[in-house]
């Protein structure tokens, strides 16, 4: 049984049976980023930074090419993770957004380390919607340093929300994902549509 099947317990039959199968894994689809957007321009050399590490990245655009990846792999633990490689197309360069998640039982959340090597933790939690979409929050988080982990009070976070649905006139994945934080405001957000490359 996959993670988020796990966690959402018996609201998981509750999501559009596309998205159910789609977070069934392996996955692989493909589509466009409408428009993916960002923060102020003095967090220019943070978005940068994060490009080494596969997190983060300062090109804004619209319709942007864009694939997804989720594989499942087993953690040193025995714990099943599945791994996030999100890769964007702009014009002459690919740009990554990538991270790992687990399933903690006790709290009934996911545990998503963004990033490779992983630089930035945060807790998940996952709903499904009275229209069978996917929202997902984000929760506590912590900055990764070596095998340090330090909590970050919510005045340096950047809160995540997440919504993923299946259009069935257009036979296609919708995703918006907004990033904010308390003090700036919008850091990051990208919105989009994508198609199972199964079905391709």
């Amino acid at each position: 049984m996959a993670i988020y099947q796990q966690v959402l317990r018996e609201d998981y039959h509750r999501l559009h049976p596309a998205l159910q199968k789609r977070y069934q894994f392996p996955f692989r689809g493909s589509g466009m980023m409408h428009k993916i957007t960002g923060g102020p321009k003095w967090l220019y050399p943070l978005f940068l930074g994060g490009v080494a590490c596969k997190l983060l990245f300062p090109e804004r655009g619209e319709n942007i090419p864009f694939t997804i990846v989720n594989s499942v792999r087993t953690g040193a633990g025995g714990e099943q993770q599945v791994h996030w490689e999100r890769v964007f197309y702009f014009p002459g360069k690919k740009r990554w957004f990538n991270a790992l998640m687990s399933l903690d039982g006790e709290r009934n959340v996911i545990k998503d380390y963004l990033g490779e090597p992983g630089l930035f933790y945060s807790d998940l939690t996952f709903h499904v919607t009275d229209r069978g979409n996917l929202r997902i929050e984000s929760g506590n988080q912590r900055l990764i340093i070596g095998k340090l982990e330090i909590p970050l009070p919510k005045i340096l976070q950047g809160l995540a929300s997440v919504e993923e649905s299946f259009d069935e006139t257009k036979g296609i994945f919708t995703i918006r994902v907004e990033v904010t934080n308390p003090l700036i405001g919008p850091l990051f957000s990208y919105e989009g549509e994508f198609v199972s490359d199964e079905r391709l």
